[in-house]
């Protein structure tokens, strides 16, 4: 299969969607991979790096005519064009861009939105979000500690002591946990939250601290409430229901309730007089 990798146009990106270990693996495969000329330069790869991996250098039409056409974002219309009809379209494609996919459409191409790949085992390693995310993390920190004034770890000098930045993180998912773990390397103070209570064991795993802010999510305003009857069996902590009773007071339900150990023990004797110690 004949396989396109033209240079992305959109301002500001300075991705490539193929490198050449990449063009290696495609290439022992039996596949022909033609990267549009200075695609990777602005991702430090050369051209002269992908004709080594085995790779073909053409022009932008070179790119885009091909079977199988791979690029970061979605095509610009102009790009579009350049398209053959049959042509197989796989990148970041933003499936919520209804023009965008129109375009793709009227075209004759079939597009693979990377985004909306099932996140199961099987296309983990084709889930963008997840890797973009964990690198978005790292990234934000790294910019913080370059606005940031002050210094992120704590320092003892001669002249002084300089205190650890703290670090606030809202929001803990892929790139959150990211973060976290960035600027604990750096030695910064943090402090998290998020609107899941069960992120706490992470964020303190990783040296945090989490900041719990009451929120009722939607999931539980929509669960139905306890009746009175469940709330009677089941006593809220603290209740005089819910206190521990002594061993004497205690009983067995029924006795076939009761564990096999407790049926199976043998019973002590009525009279404390014939009872003999082990």
């Amino acid at each position: 299969m004949l396989i396109g990798v033209p240079a992305e146009t959109l301002a500001g990106e300075t991705r490539v969607a193929v490198t050449p270990e990449t063009v290696k693996k495609l290439v022992a495969s039996g596949h022909t991979v033609r990267v549009q000329s200075g695609a990777g330069v602005a991702a430090s790869a050369t051209d002269a790096a992908y004709q080594a991996a085995g790779a073909e250098i053409a022009d932008q039409a070179g790119a885009f005519s091909a079977d199988m056409v791979l690029k970061v974002r979605t095509p610009t219309e102009a790009e579009t064009a350049l398209l053959k009809p049959g042509a197989v379209v796989i990148g970041m494609l933003n499936p919520f861009d209804a023009a965008g996919l129109q375009r793709l459409a009227a075209a004759g191409v079939t597009g693979f939105a990377l985004e909306a790949a099932p996140r199961t085992t099987r296309a983990q390693s084709m889930d963008v979000l997840s890797s973009q995310a964990n690198i978005a993390g790292y990234k934000a920190v790294m910019i913080a500690a370059d606005k940031y004034q002050r210094f992120f770890p704590m320092l003892m000098t001669a002249a002084g002591t300089v205190k650890a930045a703290r670090v606030v993180i809202l929001g803990v998912g892929v790139a959150g946990l990211q973060a976290i773990a960035t600027a604990k390397r750096l030695g910064a103070v943090i402090e998290a939250s998020d609107v899941r209570p069960s992120v706490k064991e992470q964020i303190e795993s990783l040296g945090g601290k989490f900041i719990d802010v009451p929120y009722e999510t939607q999931e539980e305003k929509t669960r139905p409430k306890a009746s009175a009857a469940t709330r009677g069996q089941c006593p809220r902590a603290g209740s005089a229901d819910s206190r521990p009773r002594s061993p004497s007071a205690w009983r067995w339900p029924t006795w076939s309730s009761a564990p096999r150990s407790f049926r199976g023990a043998p019973r002590r004797p009525s009279s404390p007089r014939t009872w003999s110690s082990p």
